[in-house]
């Protein structure tokens, strides 16, 4: 059976998806736990003293740190009570399962109650993590566990707060490193303004539907072709922030975390180049792919809207803008290329009787 250019589509976007999996590795570097935007900052402000081979950053809007290295002697992170916890070795990442850390820092909200065994005083038991030099912890010093707010955001959470000045510590031999930063609250953003901004642009796209098909079916995919870009974006600046700056390891973290947006982008992307060529039902592929950019490219990400810090390598309002274009293009171009079919539809009926 000959293939329609639409089911031809189809099949692209599911190669794309099958793709996606066959690229994507275990060894995705998100945490299952990194928040869509949060309203604490947690800053970085030095590193003492500074060490050639040894970098430590914040990644996943503070969520967790990321520690590598590329020293010849190993590197250990202290836990809560200055015991061994994590060590970065030439061979890879090792946890001491007798540090509580390991159990508190379990998950990004308050982690497991620890076993008996779990003592800083025991000996360290190592078990191998990662082959990688690269450890990603949860650090209770580092950023705000509780669903319940500081006293003073409490009290006045309208303005920003500084909460704590951190300090966690390594060891590498018999030399002592502290990484220093602090953990502030930044009050959230109101999301009437960003959600009015999606509808003035989706209704700016929505009279591409009464242009001439030849004119309005091309323009409708370029601009989708801009929101999927948009979507993609953000996707992989939320893969740069969780640390992932490789190929495989940002396939990998999309797989585990960000699948759907990624497809919904590739076939807005999909969709508008079949647009640009003016094949038969092009409008209905329009139509189908600006929805789901709108609702799984955009609005899955509409945390940003309600909370000040993104989890992206961008300013704040940089991600909320990058976040409305594919919300506010997904829905005009859905809403466009819908008004282009209905107008169809009559004038189908009209040949159909004339020819009866």
């Amino acid at each position: 059976m000959r293939s329609t250019p639409l089911a031809r589509l189809l099949a692209v976007l599911a190669s794309a998806g099958i793709a996606l999996g066959a690229a994507a590795t275990p060894a995705a570097a998100h945490g299952a736990d990194a928040p869509d935007a949060t309203n604490y900052r947690t800053t970085m402000t030095s590193m003492s003293p500074v060490t050639p081979g040894l970098e430590v950053k914040v990644i996943e809007a503070g969520a967790r740190l990321q520690l590598t290295s590329t020293l010849p002697a190993k590197v250990e992170v202290l836990g809560y009570e200055g015991e061994p916890y994590l060590e970065v070795r030439p061979d890879g990442v090792y946890e001491n399962v007798n540090s509580p850390a390991v159990y508190i820092n379990a998950n990004l909200t308050g982690g497991v109650e620890p076993p008996a065994n779990a003592n800083p005083t025991s000996p360290p038991q190592w078990r191998k993590l990662s082959d990688d030099r690269v450890a990603r912890w949860h650090d209770r010093r580092t950023h705000w566990a509780s669903f319940t707010p500081p006293p003073a955001v409490a009290a006045d959470p309208t303005e920003p707060h500084l909460i704590s000045e951190w300090t966690v510590p390594l060891r590498i031999e018999l030399a002592t490193i502290e990484v220093k930063g602090t953990l502030a609250w930044a009050p959230p953003p109101s999301p009437v303004l960003w959600w009015a901004l999606c509808a003035v642009v989706a209704l700016i796209l929505v009279p591409l539907g009464l242009v001439r098909r030849r004119v309005g079916v091309p323009a409708m995919g370029l601009i989708l072709i801009v929101g999927g870009v948009s979507a993609l974006a953000y996707i992989g600046a939320r893969e740069l922030d969780a640390g992932n700056n490789t190929f495989g390891a940002m396939v990998a973290g999309i797989w585990a975390t960000e699948l759907w947006p990624a497809v919904a982008g590739l076939a807005a992307i999909a969709a508008g180049i079949f647009a640009l060529t003016r094949r038969p039902a092009a409008e209905f592929a329009l139509a189908l792919a600006g929805a789901g950019l709108a609702m799984f490219g955009g609005i899955v990400n509409a945390a940003v809207y309600f909370r000040s810090v993104a989890p992206v390598p961008w300013t704040d309002t940089t991600a909320r803008l990058v976040v409305t274009a594919a919300i506010g293009i997904g829905a005009g171009i859905a809403g466009a290329a819908s008004l282009t079919l209905r107008r169809q539809r009559p004038a189908a009926a009209e040949k159909e009787e004339a020819s009866a």
